[in-house]
């Protein structure tokens, strides 16, 4: 079973058999391993997409043109619908991260956090590596950002993703950190 990040979030993901994810059907511990690693992969895939397309509408020094190729496939997986990126002026750019915007920390978070709740199904374990996997996309995006730390959005953008998944893990009963003895 294959889970994408390139899904769009509104869809239903399925199998080869177009069997749904959250199915009852029992899981070998490979399978439940595999399908662990594939949330955690995709979580860190969604989670730099969405710091990256924060970072590259705050920067004053970003060629639009050419960044507009690099995500319009996940721009179009979200639903944003507006004026194409690589045309925006500042002002524009500043609306689409404003705390009303659809790249604000708000909807950015929520995306996020969504994203990895959905695909988690509220078993523990792929909660628990779909947050890991949004740790290491902004570990990852930091890295592609080179300076000595992301923008306070994205920053912001994380701490609220990383809120919304601890407070679900709260909820259905699971500690955020681990006992062990």
């Amino acid at each position: 079973m294959q889970i994408n990040s390139n899904k769009s979030i509104n869809t239903t993901a399925t199998g080869k058999n177009n069997v749904k994810i959250n199915f009852t059907e029992k899981l070998s511990k490979k399978e439940a391993s595999d399908i662990r690693t594939q949330i955690t992969k995709n979580a860190n895939a969604f989670a730099l997409k969405s710091v990256n397309i924060q970072g590259k509408l705050v920067s004053k020094e970003v060629d639009f043109k050419v960044a507009y190729k690099d995500f319009q496939s996940f721009l179009e997986d979200i639903g944003y619908k507006g004026k194409p990126i690589a045309d925006l002026s500042q002002d524009e750019a500043a609306k689409l991260v404003s705390e009303d915007g659809i790249f604000g920390i708000k909807q950015t978070s929520e995306r996020i956090a969504n994203f990895v709740i959905s695909g988690a199904g509220g078993d523990e374990e792929k909660l628990r590596s779909g947050r890991e996997g949004m740790l290491q996309g902004f570990k990852d995006a930091q890295k592609m950002w080179g300076e000595e730390k992301l923008p306070d959005i994205s920053q912001k953008t994380m701490q609220a993703a990383l809120e919304i998944v601890d407070t679900k893990m709260h909820d259905l009963g699971f500690p955020i950190l681990r006992q062990e003895a």
